[in-house]
C-alpha cells in the first residue's frame, strides 16, 4: 500500500511540474511580444516559437540534469569550471537581463491590475512589489510554483478563442508562410524574429528550473521527471504562445490595431467569448506575470548566492540564508526605482527580451561546457545527438546576439 502511494505521490508530482512549467512559461514578454507579433506579421514568425521552444528544452534539460547528477547549483559549477574571472561575465550578463525582468515582470503585474481595476498602474507598481517580497520571504517553494502556475493555465482562454472566433483558416493558414507583409521591412522582421526568439529561451527560466532541482532534492533518479516536465510543459506552453499571436492575427492585423498596451492583448478574448472568458484571461494574466515576477527575484538571488558561495535557498530559513534573500529585496527595490521614473512597462518588456537574446551566449555556453564534463556528470554528460543539436543551437543563439543591437538600433526598436 505505502508503495503504490508513492507512485501515485510520484505521478502527481509530475503531473504538477508539467502544469507549472506551463503556467510559468508565458510571462509578460512572451504576452506583448507574440501579441505585436500576430497584429503585424499574423502566423508568419510561428516559426520562430518553434524554434525557440526546441531551444529551451535542450537548454533546460541540461541544465536540469547538471544539477540533478551533481547535486550542486548552476552557478558554483559555472564558477568552479570557467574560473572566476570568466563566470563574473557570465553573471554580470546574466543577473543585468534578469534584472530587467524584474522590472518587467513588476509591471507587468501593476499593468494586469490597471485592467482590473482601471487604476493607474503606478498606483499598482508598490503594492506589486510588496506582494512579491512577501511571497519570496514567507511561503513555501512548491506553494509559490504550483499556485501561480496552476492559475497561469487560465491563459488556456487564449486557445480556446482562436476557435470561437471562427477565422478564415485558410486566410490564417496562409499567413504562416515566412514573409515580410506589406508595409513591413526586412530588418523589422527580424528584429522580431530575434525578440521573440529571446522571449521564448528567456535565461531566468533555466536558472530557476535548475535551481529548484536543488530545492526539491533531485537526483538521479527524479532525470524522468525532468524530462516529463521539459517535454510537455514547455511545447505546451509554447502553443499558448502561437495562440496569444493567432488571436491578435485573427482580430488585431486586420483592423491595423497598434499592440501598445495590455488592453490590445486581450482586446480579441472580450471579442471571442465576452465577460467570461475576460474574467479567465485576467486572472491567468495576473497569475502568469506574479508567478515570474517570483521566479525571476529568486533567480536573482540563486545567481548571486552561487557564484559567491552564500547560504541559499527557501528550505532555509531566511535568517539562515540573509545575504540571498537581502539580493533579493535589493532587487526588487532597484525594479521599483526604475518603474518609478515613468518608464512605460510595455517598453522595458520589449527590451527585456531583446537583451535576453543578446545574453543568450554568456549564460548557454557555460551550461554546455558543464553538460558534457565527465568530472561532475560521469556517464550523464551529453550524448553525440544532444551534443549536434546544442551545438546548432550555440550557432542560433550566436547569430541572435551579434544581430540583436543592430536590429535594434536600425529599426528603432522595432517601430
Amino acid at each position: 500500500m505505502a508503495k503504490t502511494k508513492s507512485g501515485a505521490a510520484k505521478l502527481f508530482a509530475v503531473a504538477l511540474g508539467i502544469l507549472t512549467a506551463i503556467g510559468g512559461f508565458v510571462d509578460i514578454g512572451d504576452l506583448v511580444t507574440n501579441a505585436v507579433v500576430g497584429s503585424r506579421f499574423g502566423l508568419g514568425l510561428v516559426w520562430v516559437v518553434v524554434v525557440g521552444v526546441i531551444g529551451i528544452c535542450v537548454y533546460a534539460l541540461m541544465a536540469g540534469r547538471v544539477a540533478a547528477v551533481s547535486g550542486r547549483a548552476t552557478f558554483e559549477i559555472i564558477r568552479d569550471r570557467l574560473g572566476p574571472r570568466a563566470a563574473l561575465a557570465n553573471l554580470a550578463g546574466s543577473f543585468l537581463i534578469n534584472l530587467l525582468t524584474v522590472t518587467a515582470e513588476i509591471g507587468g503585474i501593476a499593468l494586469a491590475f490597471q485592467l482590473i481595476t482601471t487604476v493607474e498602474p503606478a498606483l499598482w507598481i508598490p503594492l506589486a512589489a510588496f506582494g512579491v517580497w512577501i511571497a519570496v520571504w514567507r511561503a513555501k517553494f512548491s506553494l509559490l510554483e504550483n499556485v501561480t502556475g496552476l492559475l497561469g493555465l487560465s491563459l488556456v482562454v487564449f486557445v480556446i478563442a482562436v476557435f470561437l472566433l471562427k477565422p478564415d483558416w485558410a486566410a490564417l493558414g496562409g499567413t504562416l508562410v515566412p514573409a515580410v507583409p506589406q508595409g513591413e521591412t526586412p530588418f523589422t522582421y527580424w528584429f522580431y524574429a530575434v525578440a521573440l526568439f529571446g522571449a521564448a529561451m528567456t535565461p531566468y527560466e533555466v536558472f530557476f528550473f535548475s535551481s529548484g532541482a536543488i530545492e526539491d532534492g533531485w537526483t538521479i533518479r527524479d532525470l524522468g521527471q525532468a524530462k516529463a516536465n521539459v517535454f510537455v510543459g514547455f511545447p505546451l506552453g509554447g502553443l499558448l504562445s502561437v495562440a496569444i499571436a493567432a488571436c491578435a492575427a485573427i482580430v488585431l492585423l486586420p483592423r491595423a490595431i497598434e499592440v501598445t498596451s495590455l488592453s490590445q492583448v486581450v482586446l480579441p478574448i472580450a471579442e471571442a467569448g465576452g465577460q467570461i472568458a475576460l474574467a479567465f484571461v485576467l486572472v491567468g494574466i495576473l497569475a502568469a506575470t506574479f508567478g515570474a515576477a517570483l521566479e525571476t527575484t529568486l533567480s536573482s538571488g540563486y545567481t548571486l548566492a552561487q557564484f559567491f558561495g552564500w547560504s541559499w535557498g527557501k528550505f532555509r530559513r531566511p535568517v539562515n540564508a540573509s545575504r540571498f534573500h537581502l539580493s533579493m529585496i535589493v532587487t526588487i527595490l532597484i525594479a521599483v526605482g526604475i518603474l518609478a521614473t515613468g518608464v512605460d512597462p510595455i517598453q522595458v518588456t520589449e527590451m527585456s527580451v531583446v537583451f535576453s537574446a543578446v545574453a543568450l551566449p554568456l549564460t548557454y555556453l557555460p551550461i554546455l561546457l558543464v553538460a558534457n564534463d565527465r568530472q561532475y556528470l560521469g556517464e550523464h554528460v551529453n550524448g553525440r545527438a544532444m551534443n549536434a543539436i546544442a551545438l546548432i543551437y550555440l550557432g542560433i543563439i550566436v547569430l541572435a546576439s551579434v544581430a540583436a543591437i543592430p536590429l535594434l538600433i536600425i529599426t528603432g526598436a522595432g517601430a
